[in-house]
């Protein structure tokens, strides 16, 4: 679709919002509060309501409360999601990624791209931010009136180094664990909202940096998943795709691992130092020596207790919601940033052999072989825009506006779907200014229909990727993808959802007709970054390109 019919469209969906309530005191005790859970680097399959055998019973009870979408898609990368999901947005289309195949910009946001809290403040909504912020700004300044900021990565987490809270440093303590920091931190921001702004609605933003690595843990929760994962990855992932299948989430056949396919960047280096258990392919398991087996094992326990601790933070913020009165009022997503990360390297203090694994001191990644498990059924890591690399799960939660219970929905849903959504059920126009400039329409659409049943028809008639050379677009069930410097490859998601039959050779006009749908899109994008207020260009064609 080209700029000037998603003006008409946008334009129209304005007129839709013009019959919901309007902004005020009375209409505000009707919109429902947002929880928006983002985790880092989790797998499609990780969670149990998704197929995996990891404990997670909060996120699971949210997912039988409510609904799990087969089909929801982030950006394959960290940076670029955060900036799609609070904006609206394609990351490049904001100065956020880069639209040609070197490594990952992250520029600054035009001054029209604002985020959600900002969007959300005129309708009376009061904003909270906890965890990992990766956008560019800081969250105080845009329209956050809380945030525990943890800036970019996290390369140690039982040290609080870096971390603020209102901009000021957190201070160390002996029990501190960064998963726990995250979650306390939401419930007193919940605890203050209901002590003191009871009467307004609030957007809190939970952003936690589990299961991302380096994989570290209490040892004590680690110990619970030691022996869970001695039969190995391709035992496991053979578990995890037939819950899947008899789940009836994803039906058609599973992609099965790709022993060619190793970590997205070498570190041959980070390899030696991570000593002989390491391995740097998804090779078959009984081929892999007793050492092997027994470092990956550990290594997979890690990334569970990880999860598991992530869970128990969303357990309590979801207990502080009830005690205050506000759980069934309050619209929970839960998704991931990228796919299970294949990545294999060593960074921040760096890694001592001597001690236990998963411990401060300790960096370890998940890499190539339990990243394929994380992410079943489907091929691919985090970075390849393969489904592996973009399908996230997505829990939707919110008892007063969700008459289903436990359904599935097969709509497709993306991260840039979130800020229209939202908008729409908070009954806030989207903004067609800002300074004094035209705001360009989102490039999310709502995906609030499909809340209400399951026949409604998916929001997009197209999505979009790319991400250093990956490159990918969706239309109706129809893919076209390619790995960077590789040739496109098409697939019928109907019948083929785990990209295993490339049909490219079979229809090329289908090929040419989505590459060229691809490459309109890109272009819209380009067009969009290069625009920064009172029509000035933006620097560079990237349109604000950076190093990683």
């Amino acid at each position: 679709m080209g700029i000037c019919s998603r003006v008409t469209v946008w334009f129209g969906g304005l007129l839709a919002l013009a019959v919901l309530p309007a902004a005020g005191h009375g209409a505000a005790a009707e919109r429902p509060n947002v929880l928006v859970i983002l985790a880092d680097d989790l797998g499609f399959s990780d969670l149990g309501c998704y197929g995996g055998e990891i404990d997670t019973p909060q996120l699971d009870a949210l997912a039988a409360g409510g609904l799990r979408f087969t089909q929801g898609y982030n950006t394959a990368r960290c940076w670029p999601s955060r900036g799609a999901l609070l904006t609206g947005y394609y990351a490049q289309s904001i100065r956020r990624d880069v639209l040609e195949g070197g490594k990952g910009g992250q520029g600054t946001r035009p001054a029209w791209a604002r985020l959600l809290p900002e969007l959300l403040a005129g309708a009376g909504y009061r904003s909270y931010h906890s965890g990992k912020w990766h956008v560019d700004g800081k969250p105080l300044a845009a329209g956050f009136a809380r945030s525990l900021q943890i800036e970019g990565g996290q390369n140690d987490f039982f040290d609080p180094t870096g971390i603020t809270i209102d901009g000021k440093p957190v201070p160390a303590t002996k029990d501190f664990y960064v998963t726990t920091a995250v979650g306390e931190h939401a419930v007193e921001c919940l605890k203050e909202h209901a002590a003191s702004h009871a009467g307004q609605p609030f957007f809190q933003y939970v952003a936690f940096t589990a299961p991302h690595f380096p994989l570290q843990a209490p040892q004590e929760l680690i110990a619970k998943y030691r022996e869970r994962y001695r039969a190995g990855w391709n035992e496991v992932q053979a578990a995890r795709a037939k819950r899947i299948r008899d789940e009836g989430i994803v039906t058609t056949s599973a992609a099965a691992m790709e022993p060619g396919v190793g970590p997205p960047y070498p570190f041959p280096e980070a390899t030696k130092k991570l000593g002989p258990g390491e391995v740097t392919h998804p090779v078959a398991w009984a081929s892999l020596t007793a050492e092997q087996r027994e470092f990956q094992a550990t290594k997979m326990a890690i990334h569970a207790a990880m999860i598991d601790a992530m869970d128990q933070a969303v357990g309590r913020i979801v207990a502080q919601l009830k005690a205050m009165g506000a759980f069934e009022n309050t619209l929970i997503l839960f998704a991931s940033d990228n796919g299970g990360s294949a990545e294999i390297m060593v960074r921040g203090k760096g890694h001592d052999q001597s001690l236990p694994a998963g411990a401060a001191g300790t960096y370890l990644c998940l890499g190539p072989g339990w990243s394929s498990c994380a992410n079943t059924p489907f091929r691919r890591h985090k970075t390849w825009v393969h489904e592996g690399g973009i399908a996230t799960p997505w829990i939707v939660h919110w008892p007063k506006g969700i008459g289903g219970r436990g359904e599935l929905r097969t709509q497709p849903v993306h991260l840039v779907d979130v800020v229209p959504t939202v908008l729409e059920l908070a009954a806030v126009a989207p903004s067609r200014e800002h300074a004094g400039e035209t705001v360009p329409p989102l490039q999310g659409r709502s995906f609030a229909g499909a809340l209400a049943t399951a026949a409604a028809p998916p929001a997009h008639e197209l999505l979009w990727w790319l991400h250093e050379g990956n490159r990918a677009v969706r239309v109706g069930d129809w893919k076209l993808v390619a790995s960077r410097g590789g040739p496109w490859e098409l697939y019928d998601l109907s019948r083929d959802r785990c990209e295993t039959t490339d049909l490219a050779a079979d229809e090329p006009g289908k090929v040419a007709a989505l590459a060229a749908a691809w490459d309109r899109m890109t272009a819209e994008c380009r067009a969009l970054a290069a625009v920064d207020g009172k029509g000035a260009k933006a620097d560079g064609k990237d349109g604000g390109r950076q190093p990683q």
